[in-house]
């Protein structure tokens, strides 16, 4: 499979398309299921469906591989899938699919400053550039109102809450990269997801009992929604986010990862109706041309 040219891009650009569907699919669940419910669902059927494929397809198992791997690839999907997935749903639910899109792109930046620190590489007076811009377009979100004149209620909150699943995302695949190209990628991602499952579960107890309700999972209503969310935003596009960065360099991957957001914003004003602003359309393109900024004009 690795000899199949441009199998990376491929999967790094396949990723965010579907992402981005889910995206709304997830706004649409979230009025009606809270995060920490939400997230449950999703990491258990994710689980499920990445395990049978797994056993299905008898996937390769790594030729060498320790109890030690398996800790890091489980602590990655503790804060790439429970931690991230999680401050990712209150972000969406709190400021729409819109303002997340543009927070969004928020998403590079820690993974080329975790890349300078940990994996000796350099940042260019672009990426700076760059990095200051998608700090502009992130501020934007806070100057933006809704179709009332008013800002969210929750703005603050939903701002560091989408700030905070980009970081915690970031950390959880740049601690891994060093080990991906050895290791399988469906007996990775399975571990990962398992990670993310016992992390939610282990944390439910210790939430508030509005918060930790499951009582929304039983509103078939939502079902429409939920289900297609998970397949093709959790099982769908984390295969492929996975495939991307095991299969192509880091710096491509992340690129072409943050083409979601703009699908993203597009999906949200088409089918959510959701405003557009001019303040809105200043601070998606100064991200975007930040992420180019920052994921093509590094140091190579």
């Amino acid at each position: 499979m690795e000899n199949v040219p441009y199998l990376g891009e491929g999967l790094a650009l396949l990723s965010p398309l579907a992402w981005s569907v889910a995206v709304i699919l997830f706004k649409k669940t979230g009025e009606r299921v809270p995060a920490i419910a939400l997230s449950l669902f999703k990491n258990t059927l994710a689980c499920a469906l990445f395990v049978a494929t797994f056993v299905a397809l008898g996937s390769a198992m790594p030729e060498e591989h320790s109890w030690r791997d398996i800790a890091l690839l489980l602590f990655s999907g503790v804060l790439g899938i429970a931690l991230a997935d999680g401050l990712f749903f209150v972000c969406l639910n709190r400021l729409g699919a819109g303002r997340q899109a543009i927070i969004n792109t928020a998403y590079s930046p820690p993974i080329i400053f975790l890349s300078v620190i940990f994996l000796g590489e350099r940042l260019t007076p672009w990426q700076v550039l760059g990095v200051l811009l998608i700090l502009f377009a992130v501020v934007s979100v806070g100057a933006t109102k809704g179709r009332d004149g008013r800002r969210p209620p929750a703005l603050f909150s939903g701002l560091l809450a989408g700030l905070g699943a980009c970081f915690s995302q970031a950390i959880s695949i740049v601690m891994i990269k060093a080990h991906m190209a050895a290791w399988p990628l469906l007996w990775m991602t399975s571990w990962r997801v398992g990670g993310g499952l016992a992390a939610t579960l282990l944390v439910l107890p210790f939430l508030k009992p509005s918060a930790r309700s499951l009582r929304s999972l039983g509103d078939r209503r939502v079902w429409k929604f939920m289900l297609p969310a998970v397949l093709v935003g959790t099982y769908v596009s984390l295969l492929a986010w996975m495939g991307g960065f095991k299969f192509a360099d880091a710096s491509v991957a992340s690129a072409l990862n943050q083409t979601s957001t703009l699908f993203t914003f597009l999906l949200a004003v088409v089918i959510l109706k959701e405003p557009v602003t001019r303040r809105g359309l200043l601070g998606l393109s100064l991200g975007v041309v930040g992420v180019a900024l920052v994921t093509f004009l590094g140091a190579g």
